[in-house]
């Protein structure tokens, strides 16, 4: 490897995710062992240097964003911090009388920088990831008013993780105007907690109080947090190798080619999508909280057992909880809070009453929150579709609720009876697949054809090894998906109950424990969907 190519890494090294032999053989053993022989006080830098180096394997010369990212995130929070500085400063030296119009002043001072570094940010991200999506938009308008005009359609290298370190960056802005945060003079602190190599790729979206005094004063590894780490780690790769990337071969063969199957093959493929999706997202948050633990770092939880939801509002208060709390507290509370809202909520509840009056203003800072979400996926129609599919269902669901306690109490309706939280949970999980057939489509006119063919051409096929070759997998892969998923239930559900089944295990004897964790590698290693046949199935959050 010659120079140049060392410089470029990120495309010679086959270190692609945290779930890559190069990751799970070399990267993370050495990073840990490395670890444990550090003085204390080198810990942190060690941790900042692994991070560094890991970025720079899987991106190469991409790096640069990250650096330049911090650099810039460290300058605007120590420029707030200043402001705030000179504002307490000139306040003590006033008068009373005097004291607002300084504070005015200087809020508003603090406000432009925040803006502006909102723009650089989110500005940067919007060129990179949509810039090529609303040019083609553009032509596409041009061309429908018969303009000889095509602008030409950039094309940019976009850095992995760009979506969830932005979002962090910004956070971290808000957080210190705001004054929950103060501003960081140790730029080495603020990159540790911009590039902490387990949670880059695909979170979760850490807040800096959350996480930065933790990554800064790590301590030596200590066998309950590494014991704990690892299992975790390991149901992470269950969850990926044996459930996600063993599905692959059936959901993508129907996406690519939908017009060639019916209806009931489209639904199955949805159902298995939407599988997919969380065994792949959750059992890499397993694998990333998990590598966090080991090094005695608590990372917030982003899965809460979101299948057992039992309407659409509460199933995205367990999925991606990071995200969705980053949309609440940076766009749905600033929105609901600004004074045209509040004028409008007053005016509204007078009209309209206590429970409909503030879903007016609501209901616009929910649709600016699901358009952000859906554009946060991906630069395509079918993800701002997806995004406004959901703030129809959320915002039905808030209409009508009144309604619905009003019916159940007439008719003596629990809401606390099994059988009616069992219907609420499914017809939640209905409305999950529906969106997620959106969610995976090649584009909006192909979902639309896809979620018409339920309706126009529903057959119901018996998986025969014949009708399952085509697809790429046979009985023995449903069956060994179907046993994982097994697990994986009995284990949501007792932690539902409230019984922590990762606790549970780590409090064995010795020998059951090691049982445990043996019988759960071999699981991996006999089951994972890898080698000779498959096609590496790199994580799917990742691509946002």
């Amino acid at each position: 490897m010659n120079l140049a190519q060392l410089l470029l890494a990120g495309r010679y090294t086959e270190l692609t995710s945290y779930f890559s032999n190069e990751y799970l053989y070399f990267f993370l053993p050495i990073s840990i062992i490395g670890y444990c022989f550090m003085p204390q006080k080198a810990k942190k830098y060690y941790l900042l240097a692994a991070s560094m180096v890991f970025y720079w394997l899987i991106s190469g010369k991409l790096i640069l964003f990250l650096l330049i990212t911090v650099m810039a995130v460290h300058h605007f929070a120590l420029w707030l911090d200043r402001i705030r500085a000179q504002k307490d400063a000139a306040v003590k030296e006033c008068e009373r009388e005097e004291r607002k119009q300084i504070k005015k002043a200087f809020q508003k001072k603090s406000r432009a920088v925040l803006a502006f570094a909102a723009v650089v940010h989110i500005g940067a991200l919007l060129m990179i990831k949509y810039s090529p999506f609303f040019t083609e938009n553009i032509n596409s308008l041009l061309k429908l008013f018969h303009s000889q005009t095509v602008l030409e359609i950039p094309k940019f290298i976009m850095p992995i993780g760009i979506s969830f370190f932005t979002l962090q960056a910004v956070s971290y802005l808000v957080d210190v105007y705001r004054g929950v945060s103060r501003a960081d003079d140790n730029i080495f602190r603020v990159a540790l907690f911009m590039s902490f190599f387990p949670q880059i790729v695909e979170g979760p979206i850490c807040r800096y109080e959350q996480t930065a005094p933790k990554l800064w004063n790590v301590k030596k590894i200590d066998y309950r947090n590494f014991s704990l780490g690892i299992t975790r780690v390991l149901y992470g790769y269950m969850k990926k190798l044996v459930v996600a990337d063993r599905l692959n071969p059936l959901i993508q063969e129907v996406f690519d080619n939908y017009n060639s199957y019916d209806g009931g093959m489209i639904a199955l493929a949805a159902v298995f999508y939407t599988v997919q999706l969380y065994m792949d997202f959750s059992g890499t948050m397993d694998a990333v909280i998990g590598t966090a633990q080991v090094f005695g770092v608590e990372l917030p939880e982003n899965f809460r057992r979101p299948f057992f939801s039992k309407t659409i509002s509460e199933f995205w208060q367990r999925w991606h909880i990071t995200l969705g709390t980053w949309f609440k507290d940076y766009i749905f509370y600033p929105v609901t809070m600004s004074k045209p809202m509040k004028n409008l909520t007053s005016s509204a509840r007078k009209k309209l009453g206590n429970h409909f009056g503030p879903l007016v203003a609501g209901s616009v800072a929910l649709f600016c929150v699901w358009f952000s979400n859906g554009l946060w996926h991906g630069a395509a129609w079918n993800y701002i579709f997806f995004g406004m599919y959901h703030f129809v269902l959320i915002l039905c669901g808030n209409i009508i609720s009144p309604a619905v306690r009003t019916v159940n109490a007439k008719l003596h309706i629990s809401p606390e009876k099994f059988p009616y939280r069992l219907m609420q949970m499914l017809r939640s999980c209905i409305l999950v697949v529906i969106g997620e057939l959106f969610f995976r489509a090649n584009g909006l006119r192909a979902g639309l054809a896809m979620f018409k063919k339920l309706f126009t051409d529903m057959k119901i096929t018996l998986l025969t090894p014949e009708v399952l070759k085509p697809l790429g997998i046979d009985l023995k892969d449903i069956a060994i998906v179907l046993v994982a998923v097994t697990i994986v239930f009995v284990i949501s559900l007792l932690n539902e109950k409230g019984i922590p089944v990762g606790e549970r295990v780590n409090s064995l004897k010795l020998p059951a424990r090691w049982a445990i964790l043996f019988t759960l590698i071999m699981f991996i290693v006999i089951f994972g969907a890898y080698g000779p046949g498959y096609i590496p199935v790199d994580p799917i959050y990742a691509e946002f």
